[in-house]
C-alpha cells in the first residue's frame, strides 16, 4: 500500500499570462486525459494565468521528473498546434519554464 502525493508547480516561459480564454480549460482537459492513460490522480488542480498547481497522486513506479517532462511537453505541443498564435508571445518556441517546484 502507498500513498505518494506531490504538489507541483511550473510556469510559463517569461511568467507570460497566456492561460486565459479558454486556453486554461484546455489545459487542465489534456492534464485529465494524460492521468487517464499514465494511471495516477490529480486530487486537486488549478490553472493561473502565468502557472499551474497540481496535487497528484501517483505509483512509487513513476520518476516525478520524467512525468513533468511527459506533461509539459505534451501539452505544449498540443498547445500550439490548437492555438499558434501563441507562439508570437513566446519567444523561441518554449510555453513552459523549464524548471517546476
Amino acid at each position: 500500500m502507498y500513498s505518494l502525493q506531490y504538489h507541483l508547480v511550473w510556469c510559463t516561459k517569461y511568467r507570460k499570462k497566456v492561460l486565459k480564454d479558454g486556453i486554461d480549460a484546455e489545459c487542465k482537459e489534456m492534464l485529465y486525459d494524460f492521468v487517464e492513460e499514465y494511471k495516477f490522480q490529480i486530487l486537486a488542480m488549478e490553472a493561473m494565468p502565468d502557472h499551474i498547481h497540481l496535487l497528484v497522486d501517483c505509483r512509487p513506479q513513476f520518476y516525478i521528473s520524467d512525468m513533468i517532462k511527459i506533461m509539459k511537453g505534451n501539452i505544449a505541443r498540443q498547445m500550439f498546434l490548437a492555438h499558434p498564435e501563441l507562439k508570437k508571445e513566446l519567444w523561441g518556441g518554449h510555453l513552459w519554464n523549464p524548471s517546476y517546484c
